[in-house]
């Protein structure tokens, strides 16, 4: 008996939960749907205004965020999942700093069984040649964008190319580091970001013609959209670089415009027009610098410069004012 009573009370007391969640969203008074207003803390009828219940708890957070950054700080469940990690961030990692939670040195002793542990805890995570894989690629992929200023989102597009590569089994016959490198100039072009092949060359350990190659190889096999540089993406952070006014990047954009109108950009590279454009942009409004700087700064030849600056300037039809 006294079994059946228990089973007979719990089933009414699941009947009368669900009486009450299915009651929760109607008006008690005229039967409207009831609405929360999470700011007031309210169950408001939308038919006739009665506050059907007050005081509601808040189950969100205690802190307010205006932006991802602050979410991102203030939040206390971890941190989020990123492609630029081989495990996604989803794993243990262990600091190498050896102090404790107070900033206390930790003992000898203490010192050599963390160093244990975080050798186990390498060995976990790279389980396999594939973790091993991906984990080599993408510490170069970091390393080579932060060489080269690039955000974070291109960082990002990168890792997640060089996964597709690695899953279409696009690695036998190349180097980690030159599908890498590849995966970075696809992303930076894709982002609008783009860098020169000099200079990801200089920071990539393997060569420009392997480069070239790679990405070409890459780009078709994985089916990638990527469109021709612009050679305007490249004059802000020449100027930039040179301590230039944004006078001088509006006059460059503008022989850039009349070089485009005119066909001048077919066939030529996208950062020796970027240079001369700035250069001639320099001289038109009495910022002079000289031909060595800005090839300096676009890692491009003086010749080259002087031979697409004068091109520009019969574009625009100022030759005659430079005369």
């Amino acid at each position: 008996m006294s079994d059946s009573n228990i089973r007979t009370t719990t089933g009414e007391t699941e009947i009368e939960q669900a009486d009450e969640n299915e009651n929760a969203d109607v008006c008690p008074e005229c039967s409207g749907s009831v609405r929360q207003d999470s700011a007031q803390g309210e169950s408001v009828c939308e038919d006739c205004g009665l506050v059907v219940e007050e005081d509601e708890i808040d189950h969100g957070p205690e802190w307010r965020a205006f932006n991802s950054s602050d979410r991102d700080e203030k939040s206390r469940v971890g941190a989020p999942t990123t492609k630029m990690m081989h495990d996604e961030g989803l794993s243990t990692n262990i600091g190498w700093q050896n102090k404790d939670a107070y900033g206390n040195s930790l003992s000898s002793r203490q010192r050599k069984k963390m160093q244990r542990l975080r050798t186990w805890n390498e060995r976990f995570r790279t389980r396999d040649s594939q973790d091993r894989n991906l984990k080599q690629a993408l510490g170069e992929i970091d390393r080579m964008a932060s060489a080269l200023g690039l955000p974070k989102s291109v960082r990002e597009t990168a890792s997640v190319i060089y996964r597709r590569a690695l899953e279409e089994n696009l690695l036998p016959g190349r180097s980690i580091e030159g599908v890498a490198t590849a995966s970075l100039y696809t992303a930076a072009r894709q982002a609008g970001t783009p860098r020169s092949l000099d200079e990801i060359a200089t920071v990539s350990r393997v060569e420009k013609m392997e480069l070239t190659r790679t990405y070409r190889y890459v780009v078709r096999e994985l089916g990638l959209e990527v469109q021709p540089a612009d050679p305007e993406k490249y004059v802000p952070r020449f100027a930039s670089d040179l301590d230039l006014s944004e006078e001088v990047e509006r006059q460059a954009r503008r022989l850039l415009d009349d070089a485009r109108n005119s066909g001048i950009h077919s066939g030529k590279s996208p950062v020796g027009l970027a240079a001369a454009a700035v250069y001639a942009a320099s001289l038109l409004v009495n910022e002079k610098v000289t031909q060595s700087a800005v090839g300096e700064v676009a890692n491009v030849s003086e010749v080259t410069i002087r031979n697409r600056y004068k091109e520009l300037l019969e574009a625009a039809g100022t030759s005659a004012a430079m005369a």
